[in-house]
Parts: structure tokens; C-alpha cells; sequence
């Protein structure tokens, strides 16, 4: 049983690392405990969401699978912050739980170069510095030239529901009790982490005439450039709110949460808190937004977001009876917060790869994030740079801050660290009028394409697609319209009418004014709109924001040049960091540690002030 690759964990990481890497042609073998349960949305079924989504179309434009297993289960379609600029539009889908893990299963079972098999890793196996292979529960030893860590939740995992505690690492499953001490031996730095979910509920006996229906959109808009529309049944989901006899409820069982009484001592997310923990944070609160969401086409099983607990399971459903619309509820099983294992990520470089241990690699929530998302990102990386490892090429595979969401999802783990689950938002990223949704195979198909990862349809779809915008926006460029045209248009949404010609492209730089409405208006515009024979709305849309955001994305452009002259002078190994005086101390303390690789990415480091890049940098003059 010798490998290329072999990938620990059969997650959403997991599951990427495995695809990207026997898609580069790397002989591959996933390992999991359960192959029926392969990339388990072990909380909601819902993939996408703020930032998320544009990881994920990210994913697909890199030549990833996560965007096209969405498309293929999702029950619900949103565009979210769309009363927003383009720039942080984010679409999210509802999926359908049990199909998304057999539609990720086809993929992997139609993979070239890819096996799975069915075990625990136990014991990571290290010979001169070097990982060599694993060992698992039942005897076996499978060897590999890299070896990827995505064991999510389940090292050492701890479930709490109230005062009871049982191992796991998720509901049902064990936990993996000795990989952890088997790779921290080898000086690979471990911390803890604790994430939670909601209750499950059975729909027969929710009262929906007592919720507010939330239904989904139905439009061009998904997750994949490649994929089809979306065929499986469209649902609503449903909003509630708590109410102050629930928060009563709740606050009767504190002495009994885990969190408050002192038996997790571990960290959570901070943006997606426990229901106790919004009662304790915003005591003034009289009611929390709850969000009741389908788990599939053909279940009763419904999940209720924002109502993750690990309160007794008797609290938790004493609240939730409280709310008028589940007043008779029935619970399928309660919440329960979980406790984890993590690797300091800091200890990696940009590709993943360990700095400790050669050919060891590591993605998903063990480098101490949360979210499917996150993870399936950092596994398309892993996967990639694994590949590139055992095929010994000289350039991993690393993407900067101004090219993907990933980008800098990996450059805040390796260079900040992690005190609690990191998780995306657009906020993070200085660059977010470069990292839109819409345009992400713009930025990264054509570097997927030479790397092997994406396959010759998806390019020559991106290339045709690029020339139909790029026509677009010539025509908008070149064409002239009279006043008598469109003034009417004009005037009718409320901007200022032509007093001469003007080309298309400053009328389309309006707010107020979109393509579509003046294709209305302007006969060879619409023929020039509507002459691609695939996505056409997708490819108008591309266009329109181009043209109105152009200045815009043009600063943001030479911002991002500018700080790409910090990126390129390289650093690591050069400085004897302790002994530089002229630093501070926590700065010496950082540096050492970290042991960044550009000038760039010790300024992004806490407690690395602009004089310490200075002082580098009149050394490096020297």
C-alpha cells in the first residue's frame, strides 16, 4: 500500500485534498472511518454564505469540486448583501444533507488515481524528519511521499451535552485518540478548540403558520461555472425569534453549561456564539433572530440556526417550547458543543506544507479554523502542494492576498495564528474589489489550467467567456447613442438626460443604469448582450461590473502592485532575529518564531511595527 499521497481524513479538506491532488496525477489514497458518511456537514447543510462563498467559487474556478456537489444537492439559493456593492455580494445554498454525501462520493469514486480506504490513521510515521506513511487502528501501514492531516474535529474530540461527556468526534462517531500525540512528538506545537450545534427538529410538528417564510431565489446565479442548473426541489426556510420566558428558561440551566462551569476550557467561535453565550454577551437583548432551515427534499429533519447549545438536553427544549411556532416540538436529538485538537498553524509555510516535519501537511479545522468552507479551501491547497512535493517541483502552489480569499485565509493562519476558530469575512481582505464572486475565474482558471488541476473544458469555457465580456465592453467602449434615444430611459429612472452624444459605457457608469435597460434602447447593444450561446447573464453581469467598478478596481490594482514589491524581497533566513537590538522585543520574539518568508509578511505579523520593517530593511540595504 504505497502512495503519492495520502490524505487523513475524509472531510470537506479532506475530500479536496484528495481530488486535487490525483487530478494532478499523483497516485492517492483517502483515509476515513466512515466511507458513508464522506464530507458530512456535521452542522448546517448549507455551504456559501459572507466571504464563504467566494471561497467556494474560488474552489470551483481552481478546478475544485465543492461548487459543482452544490449545485447538484442544493435545496435553497441566496445571493446575500445584495442591497450592497459587488464587491462583498456572497451567494449561499441550503443542501440536501444525505445527497451531498453521495454526490461527494460519485466524485471521488469517478476520480482517476484516487483510493479510499475505509480505517483510523493511528500513528503518524516519521523517518529522518521526513513523513514516510501512517499506521492505523487495524495494523495497517499505508507509506506515501506527503502525507495531509484533515482530521477536523475528531483528534481527541470531547462532546458536552449539560454535564455529560462522551468522546467523539461527532455525533455517534469516535474520536481519533492517538494521531494527535504521534505528530505533536515530533515538536509540532497542539492547542484546543471548541465548536457546537443545534438542535435537530422534526418539521410534523413545527406550527409554520406561526414563522415568517424565507424563500430562496431561483435565478442564473451558483456556485459553479461549470455547473448545471440547479434540480432538486427549491424550499423556504423560515424565521423565528426567542422571547424573554426562553432566555429565562436558558439562563436557569447556566450552572449546568459546560461553557459557564468551567468544563470547556477551550476556545469557540466567536461569530457564530452558542445561544447561552448570546444571553450572556448582550444581556440586554430581549429576543435572538433564529433561523429554521430544511436538512433535505425528503426529510423531517429541520435545523435551527442560531440555537447552538450544549446546555442539558431538558433546558434546551423547555426553551425552544417557549417559541410559539415549536411550541410542540419534537427534538430528534439535542445540541452539543464539541472540543478538539489543532496544530499552530503558524508552524507551516504558504503551501501548507509543515516547517517541522518534511512532506507532512495539514488543512481544515486542525489548522484552527471552522466553517466547510475554510476548509475545503486549505485542502485544494494541501492536495496541490502535495502533488507538486512528491513530484519535486522547486514552486509550490501559493496564492497572494490580492488573487483569492484563500490567499489570505492561509496568509493570516501562517503569519497571525489563531487564539479561537478563525473564520472568513470580507472584512478580512484589503483586496475585496479584486475578490469578488463573479470574477474568480478571471483570477485563477488560467493558473488552474497550467497547474493540471483544472481541465481543458473548464479553460476553454473561461476563454470564451473572457472574449464575450471583453466584447461587451468594447462595444460600450466604441458605440456612440443620441440624446433622442434614451433620454426618456433617462428620465424615467431619475438621471440626468443627454445634451449630446455619449458613448454607452459613461451611460452604463451610472447607478442608476444597467445593460439590460438600455439593450431596450439600443438594438446592436442587445444583439451584442445576447450574441454568447452559454451564461449569458452571468457574462453581463461580469461585463456591467467591470465597467461601472473600473476606477475602482483600477486603484485597488496598483495599491495591491505596490505592496507586491514587499512580497518579492525575501527574507527568511537572512537575519539572526534575536540578536537584532534595533527590534523590539515582542518583535524579535514574533519573527523568531514565525520565520516569515517575505519582508511582506512580517509586516502583517502582531507586534511587527512599521520601525521594525525599517530597521529590516536598512539591514537588508547593508
Amino acid at each position: 500500500m504505497k502512495y503519492d499521497v495520502l490524505v487523513v481524513g475524509g472531510g470537506h479538506a479532506g475530500c479536496e485534498a484528495a481530488c486535487a491532488s490525483a487530478n494532478m496525477g499523483a497516485n492517492t489514497c483517502l483515509i476515513t472511518m466512515d466511507m458513508n458518511k464522506i464530507a458530512q456537514m456535521s452542522c448546517n447543510p448549507a455551504v456559501g454564505g459572507i466571504a464563504k462563498g467566494q471561497i467556494v467559487r474560488e474552489i470551483d474556478a481552481l478546478g475544485g469540486q465543492m461548487g459543482l456537489v452544490t449545485d447538484k444537492t442544493a435545496i435553497q439559493f441566496r445571493m446575500l448583501n445584495r442591497s450592497k456593492g459587488p464587491a462583498v455580494w456572497s451567494p449561499r445554498a441550503q443542501c440536501d444533507r444525505g445527497k451531498f454525501i453521495w454526490q461527494w462520493r460519485t466524485t471521488l469514486d469517478h476520480t482517476d488515481h484516487l483510493d479510499i480506504w475505509q480505517d483510523q490513521a493511528e500513528e503518524l510515521l516519521v523517518e529522518n524528519g521526513e513523513a514516510v506513511g501512517v499506521r492505523t487502528i487495524w495494523g495497517a501501514e499505508l507509506r506515501a511521499k506527503s502525507i495531509i492531516i484533515t482530521a477536523g474535529t475528531f483528534l481527541n474530540g470531547l462532546m458536552h451535552i449539560g454535564r455529560k461527556q462522551v468522546a467523539g468526534g461527532r455525533i455517534a462517531e469516535p474520536a481519533a485518540l492517538h494521531l494527535t500525540e504521534s505528530i505533536s512528538r515530533h515538536g509540532i506545537r497542539v492547542g484546543r478548540m471548541k465548536t457546537g450545534t443545534p438542535v435537530r427538529i422534526d418539521k410534523r410538528s413545527v406550527h409554520f403558520e406561526d414563522l415568517t417564510i424565507q424563500e430562496g431565489e431561483n435565478d442564473y446565479h451558483q456556485f459553479s461555472y461549470m455547473g448545471e442548473p440547479r434540480r432538486l426541489k427549491q424550499l423556504p426556510c423560515w424565521e423565528c425569534y426567542t422571547n424573554e420566558e426562553v432566555h429565562e428558561t436558558l439562563r436557569s440551566g447556566l450552572a449546568d453549561s459546560p461553557l459557564y462551569n468551567g468544563q470547556i476550557q477551550s476556545i469557540g467561535p466567536r461569530y457564530c456564539p452558542s445561544i447561552e453565550t448570546k444571553l450572556v454577551t448582550f444581556p440586554d437583548r430581549d429576543h435572538h433572530l433564529l433561523f429554521l432551515e430544511p436538512e433535505g427534499e425528503d426529510t423531517n429533519e429541520m435545523y435551527l440556526n442560531g440555537f447552538s447549545s450544549s446546555m442539558p438536553m431538558d433546558v434546551q427544549v423547555n426553551a425552544l417550547r417557549h417559541i410559539p411556532a415549536l411550541r410542540d416540538a419534537k427534538v430528534y436529538r439535542p445540541g452539543y458543543a464539541i472540543e478538539y485538537d489543532f496544530f499552530d498553524p503558524t508552524q507551516l509555510d504558504h503551501s501548507l506544507q509543515s516547517k517541522v516535519v518534511k512532506g507532512l501537511f495539514f488543512a481544515g479545522q486542525v489548522n484552527g479554523t471552522t466553517g466547510y468552507e475554510e476548509a475545503a479551501g486549505q485542502g485544494l491547497v494541501a492536495g496541490v502542494n502535495a502533488a507538486l512535493y512528491c513530484a519535486n517541483s522547486p514552486t509550490p502552489f501559493i496564492m497572494h492576498r490580492d488573487e483569492s480569499y484563500i490567499g489570505v485565509l492561509i496568509d493570516d493562519l501562517v503569519t497571525k495564528g489563531v487564539d479561537e476558530p478563525y473564520r472568513m469575512f470580507t472584512s478580512r481582505a484589503e483586496y475585496r474589489i479584486l475578490l469578488r464572486q463573479d470574477d474568480a475565474d478571471a483570477r485563477l482558471t488560467e493558473r488552474a489550467y497550467t497547474l493540471g488541476i483544472a481541465k481543458r473544458d473548464r479553460y476553454d469555457w473561461w476563454v470564451e467567456k473572457k472574449e464575450n465580456v471583453q466584447r461587451i465592453i468594447d462595444f460600450c467602449h466604441a458605440y456612440s447613442v443620441k440624446p433622442s434615444l434614451v433620454n426618456g430611459l433617462l428620465e424615467t429612472v431619475g438621471t440626468t438626460p443627454l445634451h449630446g452624444s455619449a458613448k454607452v459605457v459613461d451611460l452604463v457608469a451610472r447607478p442608476q443604469i444597467t445593460l439590460k435597460m438600455l439593450g431596450e434602447y439600443i438594438a446592436p447593444l442587445r444583439e451584442t448582450l445576447y450574441a454568447a450561446e452559454n451564461r449569458q447573464e452571468e457574462i453581463i453581469e461580469e461585463a456591467e461590473i467591470s465597467i461601472k467598478y473600473k476606477g475602482y478596481i483600477d486603484r485597488e490594482r496598483l495599491f495591491a502592485d505596490k505592496m507586491h514589491r514587499l512580497e518579492n524581497i525575501r527574507i527568511k533566513g537572512r537575519f539572526d532575529y534575536p540578536n537584532i537590538k534595533d527590534l523590539s522585543t515582542e518583535c524579535r520574539q514574533k519573527l523568531e518564531r514565525i520565520q516569515p518568508e517575505t519582508l511582506a509578511q512580517a509586516s502583517r505579523i502582531p507586534g511587527v511595527s512599521p520601525s521594525d520593517i525599517n530597521v529590516l530593511l536598512v539591514l537588508l540595504g547593508r
